[in-house]
């Protein structure tokens, strides 16, 4: 008896796309910016709290921002980087997730609303992507960003 094959062409055409379209897309991701100068944009609930052009940080330093209900959270900033080293919330993921240097990714701690988000210094403080609904109050206002 003679097996229907059929499908296997057009299932290998369109598991060959789907490989090419991850490969490019990861290679996308991993691409060297090379010389990007970033700023971090700092939100609590919402609110660009501080925007800190990594570029003109020159040694290592930290503060504290605190939350509702005193959650606290430590940032360190290094010259091309910025991390949550220290957080009171229950499962340590904004604290895992380590420095980053590029817009990739930003780095949430969603007990204590806070959203660091990195955006190149071309675009103006609090445009790097607005946080989303969980973090957004009703009515979001921009202050003048304070300059590290």
């Amino acid at each position: 008896m003679k097996e229907n094959i059929s499908w296997r062409k057009p299932a290998a055409v369109i598991a060959a796309f789907l490989l090419l379209l991850s490969t490019a897309s990861l290679l996308y991701l991993l691409a060297d910016k090379g010389g990007a100068d970033y700023a971090a944009d700092i939100f609590q609930d919402g609110v660009l709290i501080k925007s800190i052009r990594l570029s003109d940080v020159s040694e290592t330093g930290t503060f504290t921002v605190q939350g509702e209900n005193g959650c606290v959270n430590e940032i360190e900033v290094r010259p091309g980087s910025i991390a949550i080293i220290s957080a009171d919330c229950p499962d340590k993921l904004c604290v895992r997730q380590g420095f980053i240097s590029d817009s990739k990714l930003p780095i949430t701690c969603l007990p204590n609303r806070l959203v660091i988000r990195l955006r190149p210094v071309s675009d103006p403080p609090g445009t790097a992507g607005t946080p989303d609904a969980v973090t957004v109050p009703d009515a979001v206002t921009v202050p003048d960003a304070v300059t590290y």
